[in-house]
């Protein structure tokens, strides 16, 4: 697969707890460059990055990050402060509990407001696969799609591991036609990009694919 389609379908990510201005600004520069999707990056960072990156590409940010359990309100809250500071981009953690709880309904609630929030501005929704049963997963993949969300993705980076194969794979077979799919966390090859791809991913949660392209080390997200 030429690497200028994987570009095109990767998030270029930066949501540590200590990323500075330079750094956030790096990752801009490169995203940019080497023509991604969008730049994913902390909240507090996307007023200064949509000034600074204006309309030469999407900017991402993420919302009840990264252990979900936010209330529904503050993740609203949270979504339209975004937006109005320039997100084009959104992606979200369900609350993992509720979940576990078997609250489905209240899981569908939030997501739909969010989705509200939006407007029409891309919502993504983070279900934490590596912390899910495949039950919990499967019907994620039903809640999701009910919601009207635009993608279903994988992983934070931030819990015990990222994107599988099998996840991907579990995805492609349960959402709904017009929910897209986001493998994040751990994609540590072009090759692996392509697999993930092949599987059904429209987009890729990675830091170090660009990286890669830079000849530096692939650590990270």
């Amino acid at each position: 697969m030429d690497k200028k389609l994987i570009f095109e379908k990767v998030d270029h990510t930066l949501l540590s707890q200590t990323a500075t201005w330079a750094e956030i600004k790096e990752i801009c520069d490169d995203a940019i460059t080497y023509g991604v999707a969008s730049v994913c990056i902390p909240p507090s960072y996307v007023s200064q990055v949509k000034e600074y990156v204006k309309d030469k590409m999407a900017v991402c940010t993420v919302i009840g990050f990264p252990n979900g359990y936010n209330t529904t309100a503050v993740k609203v809250y949270e979504t339209k402060d975004a937006i109005a500071n320039g997100a084009d981009e959104i992606d979200m953690v369900i609350n993992l509990g509720m979940l576990k709880d078997k609250r489905h309904g209240e899981i569908l609630d939030e997501i739909k407001q969010i989705k509200s929030a939006c407007g029409n501005h891309i919502l993504k929704v983070i279900i934490e696969t590596c912390l899910l049963t495949e039950e919990e997963k499967i019907m994620m993949c039903e809640i999701v799609t009910k919601t009207g969300a635009d993608f279903i993705k994988t992983s934070t980076g931030f819990s015990k591991s990222g994107a599988t194969l099998e996840d991907v794979a579990i995805f492609a077979k349960h959402v709904g036609k017009d929910v897209r799919i986001k493998a994040a966390g751990g994609i540590s090859s072009f090759d692996d990009a392509e697999k993930f791809i092949e599987l059904g991913a429209s987009r890729l949660g990675t830091s170090r694919i660009v990286k890669l392209a830079k000849n530096q080390t692939g650590t990270g997200y």
